[in-house]
């Protein structure tokens, strides 16, 4: 179990953006936010880059629970497998810490281990984008939803590692989100 969740940090820390960036030359740590995930990629590169940053980073979380099926674990072991991916997208150990921040990775666990709540988060995400105009501030929301669905349908025992990424994910996104309330709020 113990070796599982370690190769699951491990797996996390393979950071399809900064492949895509030395496929293309281009070091994204050094251009526009810095960060290694699907958003900056595609902001740098193209929408290429930012489709195969996206689909790469949710697919190694998908390999982790792949994985954890195939040993035959428990849910919930399986999740914090997720959650350790996560971790590892986030704080690569190899770029001391300074990886993506997570939306793609957490996607990926999301869809895989509870679909009816993803859907949840996406409805929420379709829902209220169109009057926040803000993905950023839009996540708050759906992650709101997903966090309520998982208490109200009983699968907070299972899952509680994804509330765990979730509050990760929301702490490397603190600068982000001041920024769009500032800019969505202070309008002159």
């Amino acid at each position: 179990m113990a070796i599982y969740w370690i190769a699951s940090y491990l797996i996390g820390n393979i950071l399809t953006a900064w492949w895509v960036g030395k496929w293309k030359g281009v070091d994204l740590r050094n251009e526009l936010s810095g960060n290694l995930g699907a958003r900056n990629a595609g902001a740098v590169i193209g929408k290429t880059a930012f489709f195969l940053t996206f689909f790469g980073d949710a697919a190694k979380v998908g390999i982790v629970i792949w994985l954890g099926h195939y040993f035959d674990f428990q849910t919930w072991i399986i999740a914090v497998g997720a959650l350790s991916a996560i971790c590892g997208h986030l704080f690569p150990v190899w770029l001391k810490g300074r990886g993506g921040k997570g939306i793609a990775s957490f996607i990926g666990a999301a869809l895989i281990l509870t679909p009816s709540l993803f859907l949840v988060m996406a409805a929420m995400f379709a829902a209220f984008l169109p009057f926040v105009k803000s993905a950023t501030l839009t996540m708050l929301f759906s992650f709101l939803a997903y966090a309520v669905s998982m208490f109200w349908f009983g699968e907070f025992p299972e899952f509680w590692p994804l509330l765990a990424a979730m509050a990760l994910i929301l702490i490397k996104h603190v600068p982000d989100i001041k920024e769009s309330f500032r800019i969505r709020f202070n309008k002159q």
